[in-house]
Parts: structure tokens; C-alpha cells; sequence
């Protein structure tokens, strides 16, 4: 008996509906971008129920024909597509036929769409890829697509979506990438009844400002370079914007928003030394460069593509945004022309009269620069302080009781640990800190080198997940509230994340749209520190990177741990080291941290004897 069988087309519909619609985004981006390929200057975004329940796309463009209508579900039918060659020169964005087949194949959808010659219109309804109705009907020129109950004919699919915060957020930023690449097109998006986005259309700066948030208006650098080979042009955000984890970094090439690491590194390159050590810049570029030297075809969301010559758009995009930071006095550059207007001041345009000289040769900071070896002297005088310079590098005998201990690095050194027997720690230890981020430590046996983020990262770890488990969260409150404003995204994240920032001791209340109160903050926390801790719990939160998947829970008490931890490069007095390891020797498992790197390596004496040959 013959076993191999063609497969009903509705099942290959939602088989490969799968490669292009994973999610409720999918579908908005998919929708978004035909309606600019239509013409549209006006798009409207209608969802409810995070996308799970409808999507509704509304535009203003061309509209369709009767047959067209019909014709668009269909798979791989498309109007953009006439012969092999027009592969290589895709202007559009949209370009297989596969979007509607797929929407059509996992959901309920109904299609209104009406050219500006036409009088009336057509209506179609389709259901698990069949049509259940087609029929003329009043509407507005341009095209309105809903699409109802995702997933409905495919319950295991729509099991695995993730909870409506989550999905949110996905659709939030396919919006954004859409928006972002057509500031001549007005958006809107509304959720559940509410208005989320209203973005007028404008320049490509207005449209940053609308996305990205108005804090931004002084903190972006324009860049604009043209070659026969591309052109770049966008916004780089200077220096002080830049963030511990990827935030807002958009590349687009051809108005189409991409992922590229290759380009990423090419624009962290670019900024050499300005930035602070694991942080990265912010930036929206934008590249035209001919169609025929792209490949947008290697990937079903077609997020991903292949340049024929990675090494040429490299370089210049390196060199563009060198030249902006340059041009900007951001990165230090040589100029070699002289300013006119220097040329007009009085040292320079006036004689220097002989009564001037003897003034100048005769003044106490003329002598001090003059006399040998008295480049250092500065003459005393009642008022200065200076005097007392040498106290300043003079300890008492007793440093450790006559000076404050440091808060800064999250050491409580009025508490005291019950010290465990893993680590035989001898009663006069000896604690030397090496480049302020390697403990040494005198044992019974050897001694311990421990590394003193990850020791405290694993300290914390423990102790975050003690709170947020046992609801035994200690809070600061904050004597004067402290509010933080957020883009639409990460506000969906934050009132996601609320019940549980509640049990590590964070106190904050939504206050307007997109605006949160900290009312307070771990005991951990430093006064003044409460909307940094926030923002960058976010960051380190969206991009958390792991190769196992964690619950929202777990996530959070690792990122809390790392932000909170203290870092290497900074300097501890003996106390603190010596609570440090007191604390970690107190831990469940004091070995490595969370994410498996050793805290510490230990060195007994018979060993360090076998090293030297003894």
C-alpha cells in the first residue's frame, strides 16, 4: 500500500502559517506593513486581549478589486512578484503572498476594502482558510482587516502564547518598528478601549522624540553620510544615554527594521572609549543602499539578512558614526584651522607694556613656576585649607573604629553571620584585596581567592529569594516619593512586574499612563538611588540572556543580585571583606553563583608545597 499522501490544504496552511505567524505581533507586523505597501498615510491598530481575542488594521491606502480581495488569500498570490529577477530588487516590504494565506489559516478574519473609483465595496469572511461569505458592501476607500480568536483552530498553538503583558509588549515593538521607519505616515494604536499611541506625522526626529520619549530632544547626534555604494542617515545617542543592557538601538535598511549583531558591533566600535566598560549606545540609523546587494529573503519574519559585502557596510558604518560624534565634539578630534576671533583679543592685539612684565615676573604664581624645584610651592595663607593637607593622607591607629564604613556597596557591617566550617578561616586571617576586585584570604590550611561581585551576587541571591518565597521583604520608604516616566513598552513591563517587586521590598505605584510613583525601595538601595535601580532592573530584565528558561520570579532575583551587587573595582575596608566572606560561608551553596561561576578557588598548603617542588 502507497503511504505517502498530499496533505489537506488547510493543514498545510497552518502548518506553514507557523514559520510566519508564532505570536499575535507577528500578525501586527504583517498587517502594518501591507498597509504601507497600499499607500496608506493613515494606520490605525485596533487590538483586544493582548491580540488574542482581535486585530484590526484600518488604512486610508488604494484599496482592492473584488478578485483581488479574494486573490490575497490565496498562497503565495502577489502583486509584487512578476519574475524571477524582481527577487533581487524588492522595494517593498511585503513581497511572498504568505501573510494573509497564514492569518487566514489560524484565525476568524474579515476583510472590508474599497478602491476610491468604486462605489461599493467587497466584504469577505474566511474561516480556518475557508470562505464563508464574499458580498458587496459600504466602506471606507482603503482596507480593514480583523482578525478574530488566533489560534482558535489550533488549541496547542495558542497554549503556548505568554501572558497579555508579555504579548503586549511584543506587539509594542513590532509598532514601533513600523512607525519608526515611515514618519510620514500617521499611526495610532489602541488597546482595550484606550488610546496607547497617537503619532502625528512629521520628520524623521519628531517621530524619535514621539517613540523614544522627549528626554531624548538633547541627547541625540544627527548623522547623514552619501556615497555611491549607501547612504546612512539617523539619530546616535550621545555618551550619557547609553545603558548596561541593549535598550533602544533600531537599525533599518531600506525602511525595513533588521537585527544585526555584525552592525551592532560596528556602532559600539565607533564610540571607542567614550562609553563606561559593558554599556552600550543608543541609537535609530537607517541605510539605502541598491536592493540587489541585499538578501531579505534568508529568514520568514525577514528580520535577518545577508549584505554582499558585510565588510563595506561595516566600515562604513563606522566610519559614520566616528565622523558624527566627531563633528558634534563628542570624540576628540584634531583641528588644525584657527578662529578668527581669537585673533581680536587683547592679549593678542595689544603690546605687552614693560610695567605689565615686571607686574607679571614679580607675582608669587610667576616665582612658583620660575624658581628651581618650586613647581610644588604654594605659600600658606590663613584661610586656606591647604594647610592642613597631611591629615587628609594620616590615619588614626585604630582606622577601623574612628572612620564610618562605606554603605555604597550593600554590606551591612552591623550584622554579624554565624560562620559555617566549609572554609576554615583562621582567627587573625589576613585580608588583602587585589586590584580592588580579588579577596585573599588566610585559612587554617591555605588560603582563598575570592572574587567579590560573584561572592555577593550569590550572597544576594539567597537572600532575594528568602523575601520573595517567605513574603519577609524589608522596604525604605522614601521620604520624598521619587517618580520615573517610561516608554509604553517598558510601562507594560513594569505593572507586569509589580506583584513581585512588591515581595523584594519595592513600593511603587502606577501614577498616569505611562508614570509610576517609588513610594520604596529595598533597604539595599541607597537613598537617591531609586529610579536608576528601576530603570536598570528593566533593562537587565527585557534582555535577560539564558540558555535555560527561567520564571518571571527567578529572573528578576537574578537581575536584582547582579544590579545590587558590588562591583569589581571597588575598593573595602577589612571589615567588609571580612563580612563578606562571613556571609558567603553562611550561604546554602557558597560555591558558585546562580548562574555557575566559582566564587571562589581554594589553596591548601600541600599543594602550594607541591608548586614550588617541596
Amino acid at each position: 500500500m502507497d503511504i505517502i499522501q498530499l496533505l489537506p490544504d488547510n493543514i498545510a496552511n497552518q502548518i506553514a502559517a507557523g514559520e510566519v505567524i508564532q505570536r499575535p505581533a507577528s500578525a501586527v507586523k504583517e498587517l502594518m506593513e501591507n498597509a504601507v505597501d497600499a499607500g496608506a498615510t493613515e494606520i490605525q491598530l485596533i487590538i483586544s486581549d493582548a491580540g488574542k481575542a482581535s486585530i484590526q488594521v484600518i488604512d486610508n491606502g488604494k484599496g482592492m478589486s473584488g478578485t483581488d480581495a479574494r486573490m490575497s488569500f490565496e498562497r503565495h498570490a502577489t502583486s509584487k512578484i512578476k519574475q524571477i529577477d524582481d527577487l533581487f530588487h524588492i522595494k517593498t516590504m511585503g513581497f511572498r503572498g504568505e501573510a494573509l494565506a497564514s492569518i487566514a489559516a489560524v484565525s476568524q478574519v474579515e476583510l472590508k476594502t474599497r478602491r476610491r473609483e468604486d462605489e461599493l465595496g467587497v466584504c469577505i469572511e474566511i474561516e480556518n482558510s475557508v470562505v464563508l461569505k464574499q458580498e458587496p458592501c459600504a466602506a471606507s476607500y482603503g482596507t480593514s482587516i480583523c482578525m478574530k480568536n488566533l489560534f482558535f483552530s489550533v488549541p496547542a498553538r495558542r497554549n503556548f502564547l505568554k501572558s497579555n503583558n508579555a504579548e503586549m509588549r511584543h506587539i509594542v515593538d513590532e509598532f514601533i518598528h513600523v512607525a519608526m521607519a515611515f514618519p510620514d505616515i500617521f499611526f495610532s494604536m489602541t488597546s482595550n478601549g484606550q488610546e496607547v499611541f497617537h503619532l502625528e506625522a512629521g520628520n524623521l526626529k519628531q517621530r524619535v522624540l514621539q517613540v523614544l520619549g522627549n528626554n531624548y530632544a538633547s541627547k541625540l547626534v544627527s548623522l547623514k553620510e552619501q556615497t555611491d555604494y549607501m547612504n546612512i542617515y539617523g539619530f546616535i545617542g550621545k555618551p550619557e544615554t547609553a545603558r548596561k543592557t541593549r535598550g533602544d538601538q533600531y537599525f533599518f535598511v531600506n525602511s525595513r527594521y533588521i537585527r544585526s549583531a555584525y552592525l551592532n558591533h560596528a556602532v559600539t566600535n565607533a564610540f571607542e572609549d567614550l562609553l563606561p566598560k559593558d554599556s552600550f549606545p543608543s541609537y535609530v540609523l537607517f541605510m539605502d543602499l541598491d536592493p540587489s546587494q541585499i538578501d531579505i529573503n534568508v529568514h520568514p519574519t525577514k528580520q535577518e539578512i545577508k549584505f554582499e559585502d558585510e565588510k563595506i557596510v561595516y566600515a562604513f558604518v563606522q566610519a559614520a558614526v566616528k565622523h558624527a560624534l566627531a563633528q558634534f565634539s563628542i570624540s576628540p578630534s584634531l583641528d588644525f584651522t584657527l578662529n578668527a576671533g581669537i585673533q581680536s583679543l587683547d592679549s593678542i592685539s595689544k603690546p605687552f607694556t614693560s610695567d605689565q612684565k615686571e607686574a607679571a615676573s614679580s607675582s608669587s604664581l610667576y616665582k612658583t613656576f620660575t624658581q628651581k624645584n618650586q613647581a610644588h610651592f604654594i605659600e600658606p595663607n590663613e584661610k586656606s585649607e591647604l594647610k592642613h593637607w597631611k591629615e587628609f593622607f594620616t590615619a588614626p591607629k585604630n582606622e577601623e573604629e574612628n572612620y564610618p564604613v562605606k554603605t555604597g556597596n550593600n554590606l551591612d557591617l552591623h550584622q554579624t553571620a554565624a560562620k559555617k566550617k566549609i572554609i576554615d578561616i583562621a582567627e587573625d586571617a589576613l585580608f588583602l584585596q587585589l586590584h580592588n576586585t580579588y579577596i585573599i584570604a588566610s585559612t587554617n590550611t591555605g588560603f582563598i581567592l575570592l572574587h567579590q561581585q560573584l561572592a555577593h551576587e550569590r550572597i544576594l541571591y539567597e537572600k532575594y529569594s528568602r523575601s520573595i518565597h517567605n513574603h519577609q521583604s524589608t522596604t525604605q520608604k522614601s521620604l520624598f516619593p521619587v517618580t520615573v516616566e517610561l516608554n509604553l513598552a517598558d510601562a507594560v513591563l513594569l505593572t507586569e512586574l509589580l506583584p513581585d517587586l512588591h515581595l523584594l521590598g519595592f513600593e511603587v505605584e502606577a501614577f498616569g499612563q505611562n508614570s509610576f510613583v517609588i513610594q520604596g525601595t529595598p533597604a539595599d538601595i541607597l537613598p537617591g538611588n531609586e529610579k536608576h535601580a528601576i530603570e536598570l532592573l528593566i533593562e537587565q530584565f527585557k534582555h535577560f540572556s539564558s540558555d535555560m528558561k527561567f520564571s518571571q520570579r527567578e529572573k528578576l532575583i537574578r537581575c536584582m543580585s547582579r544590579q545590587q551587587a558590588i562591583k569589581a573595582g571597588q575598593s573595602l575596608t577589612r571589615k567588609e571583606m571580612q563580612l563578606l566572606i562571613e556571609e558567603l560561608f553562611n550561604c546554602d551553596a557558597p560555591n558558585t553563583t546562580a548562574t555557575g561561576n566559582p566564587t571562589y578557588m581554594e589553596f591548601k598548603e600541600d599543594y602550594l608545597m607541591k608548586l614550588f617542588g617541596r
